[in-house]
């Protein structure tokens, strides 16, 4: 068996291998062309494992490296980075280490998005992205406006920059109505999207995000993994004595995005989730009040999409609301 580290680029990509001894067998800069890849490793003739940062550029090494039935491991690269430290770091050191780790088993891994899913989850990620711009064109447009007090008093120039950032955010709410249909016909039918739709609080934008970033919920053993997951749990920095909790920045941030607004919807809309978060305001504070809600929340979707059933109330109790049954929501005996 042969191990191959690859410290991947934009262009070319240095690939280290090593054997089960741990000797360096082949070392080379190879361009990111997939038949120049592929000869790299049919010309050592043997079977072979390889590993790759979680970069942005993975995708299609991946699926070139399965093609010819080569193992991909995909490392989590902030990980990677803590047990892998070096003084010296160039891509010849950085491959082999990847090769050395993968050998002795100690790449610490990130999931691999389903094929079927990547083109739907980015997709999503880049509504958002262009949701945040079109935020940013309004924050814009009300300092212009905050200038001079008033609109009637914003002068000739300032008006041709309001006009341009006007147009501008016009085009980015087309764009974005334009993804959110695009991702209709696959998501909609979906039997995971209509149990998630009849959640309180949980909405059409929120289920596809959290359809698509779990990408299968029997990836996560237990809830609290799951929790941990979508950042709905405090870190802990705790030494002798002291005892510091955080929030932390590890696991999936537009998983703690979706919670966190479903969860304030929740709390609007639903007298039950309104009472538990009135109950734990008074033992906190009302942001983490709002957490332990969204964490409540999460571990509904947990069990619906583990067990595969339709929603059922909250912690035993009845809903005194029940959420319209117009679309998306299809008509179904489990929805």
């Amino acid at each position: 068996m042969f191990y191959s580290g690859i410290d991947l680029h934009r262009d070319n990509c240095y690939i280290t291998t090593v054997d089960d001894t741990g000797n360096v067998v082949k070392q080379q800069r190879v361009p990111n062309s997939p038949p120049l890849v592929l000869d790299y490793f049919t010309t050592l003739g043997a079977e072979h494992k390889t590993v790759v940062e979680s970069t942005t550029g993975w995708y299609w090494l991946n699926d070139l490296l399965e093609s010819a039935q080569i193992p991909m491991v995909l490392a989590h690269a902030k990980y990677l980075k803590a047990i892998s430290y070096a003084k010296v770091k160039t891509d010849k050191v950085d491959s082999h280490t990847l090769a050395t780790l993968l050998r002795l088993n100690l790449i610490p891994t990130a999931h691999k998005i389903s094929p079927e899913l990547r083109g739907l989850r980015d997709t999503m990620r880049m509504r958002l992205r262009l949701v945040q711009q079109r935020s940013a064109c309004y924050r814009r447009d009300d300092s212009i406006i905050a200038k001079f007090n008033a609109p009637e008093n914003v002068p000739e120039q300032y008006r041709l920059q309001a006009a341009a950032i006007d147009r501008v955010a016009q085009s980015l709410t087309e764009q974005i109505l334009a993804l959110e249909k695009s991702l209709h016909p696959f998501l909609i039918p979906n039997t995971d999207i209509q149990h998630l739709l009849n959640i309180p609080g949980i909405g059409k934008l929120s289920a596809f995000t959290i359809y698509l970033e779990i990408d299968g919920i029997e990836r996560f053993e237990s809830e609290k993994q799951f929790f941990s997951y979508c950042r709905l749990v405090p870190a802990a920095d705790n030494s002798n004595r002291r005892m510091h909790h955080h929030s932390s920045k590890d696991g999936n941030k537009y998983l703690k995005i979706a919670f966190s607004d479903a969860a304030v919807h929740a709390i609007q809309y639903y007298p039950e989730y309104k009472a538990f978060y009135n109950k734990m305001v008074r033992r906190g504070n009302a942001a983490i009040a709002r957490t332990i809600v969204a964490k409540e929340l999460a571990k509904i979707v947990y069990h619906i999409l583990k067990n595969n059933e339709p929603y059922r109330g909250f912690k035993g109790l009845p809903m005194s609301r029940q959420k319209s049954l117009q679309w998306p929501r299809l008509p179904s005996p489990d929805a």
